[in-house]
C-alpha cells in the first residue's frame, strides 16, 4: 500500500518505468502481478531482488536516460539459473512501460491489490501493534473502540477508525467476509463482541474467521457464558482463543501482533475454508 502511494505520488512530478511480471513459469522469485517502479534515483517495490531485479533496474534506467520521447512498453523473457546467480530453476516475462503523471489513475486501479477485510476490536497497546504489522499488508483495517481518543494520530492513511458504543453495535456493519481480531480494554466487552460474531455468524455465516486474544482459561469462561446465551458447541468452535502461532510466549505487544498477523497470512494461503 505504501509502495503505491508513494510511487504514484513521485509520479505527478517525474516519469517512470513500470516493470511488471507477465507471464512465469516454474519456481521464480515473485508471483504473475508483481510490480516495481522504476524513476531515475529511487524504486518502489520490487520483482524478487538479486541480479533479475538489478538488471531490469539497469534497462529502465538506461530508457528513462536515453532521450526525452516516451518509448513504447517492451517485454524480455528470462530463464534463472546459474548464469543469474539465481538458481529458482523457472522462468519469467517482465513488461516494461514508461509511464508518467497522466496514467496516474488507471495505474492506482490497475495496481490496487485486493484487500482482505478485517475488523479490530481494541485500541490497546496490541491493537496498535497490529495496527502497525498490517500497514504493508493486503487488508483493508476497519478499527473498532468504544473510548474516546484511542486511534493513533499516525493511523494508516487505508485504516478506517470507528467510535462505537457500545462496541459490539459495530459488528452488524462490518464487510461481509471479514476477518475478525477482538482485544478490547474490556472481557465485558470482549464477550459481548464474540455473541454478536456468533449471532451474525448464525445469521449470514460470513466470517471466516473471528479470533479473541486470551488464555484458554478466558476462553473456558467464555464458553461456559456463551452457552448460557443459547450458543451451541459447534458454533462456539468458530472462535479462535488464544490467537497467534501455537510456541510464541512473548507477551510483548510487537510480538504478539507479529505472531497473529503471521496467522492471519497463513489462513490467507490456506485459502477459502
Amino acid at each position: 500500500m505504501y509502495s503505491l502511494i508513494s510511487f504514484l505520488t513521485q509520479l505527478h512530478t517525474y516519469p517512470a518505468v513500470l516493470v511488471t511480471v507477465q507471464q512465469t513459469q516454474g519456481s521464480v522469485p515473485r508471483e504473475t502481478g508483481t510490480w516495481m517502479a522504476v524513476f531515475a534515483q529511487t524504486m518502489y517495490g520490487t520483482i524478487g531482488g538479486g541480479h533479475l531485479e538489478w538488471d531490469a533496474l539497469r534497462q529502465a534506467r538506461e530508457h528513462l536516460v536515453q532521450s526525452c520521447r516516451v518509448p513504447e512498453p517492451w517485454t524480455q523473457r528470462t530463464i534463472l539459473g546459474p548464469r543469474l546467480g539465481q538458481c529458482c530453476g523457472g522462468a519469467l516475462e517482465l513488461r516494461f512501460e514508461p509511464v508518467g503523471a497522466a496514467d496516474a489513475d488507471r495505474l492506482r486501479q490497475q495496481l490496487q491489490p485486493r484487500l482482505t477485510p478485517l475488523a479490530l476490536f481494541g485500541g490497546g497497546h496490541v491493537g496498535h501493534a497490529i495496527v502497525q504489522a498490517l500497514a504493508p499488508l493486503p487488508f483493508a483495517v476497519h478499527w473498532v473502540d468504544s473510548r474516546d481518543d484511542v486511534f493513533a494520530p499516525d493511523t494508516p492513511p487505508h485504516v478506517q477508525t470507528e467510535h462505537s458504543d457500545p462496541v459490539h453495535a459495530a459488528v452488524r456493519h462490518l464487510a461481509p467476509g471479514s476477518r475478525v481480531l477482538i482485544m478490547s480494554f474490556s472481557h465485558a466487552e470482549d464477550l459481548d463482541v464474540v455473541a454478536a460474531c456468533l449471532q451474525r455468524q448464525r445469521e449470514r455465516s460470513d466470517l471466516p474467521f473471528v479470533g479473541l486474544i486470551g488464555s484458554r482459561t478466558k476462553w473456558a469462561t467464555f464458553g461456559h457464558r456463551l452457552r448460557a446465551r443459547g450458543f451451541t458447541v459447534q458454533e462456539l468452535a468458530h472462535v479462535t482463543c488464544p490467537i497467534g502461532l501455537p510456541g510464541i510466549t512473548d507477551k510483548a505487544p510487537a510480538v504478539i501482533a507479529a505472531s497473529v498477523v503471521a496467522q492471519l497470512l497463513l489462513l490467507e494461503g490456506q485459502g477459502p475454508g
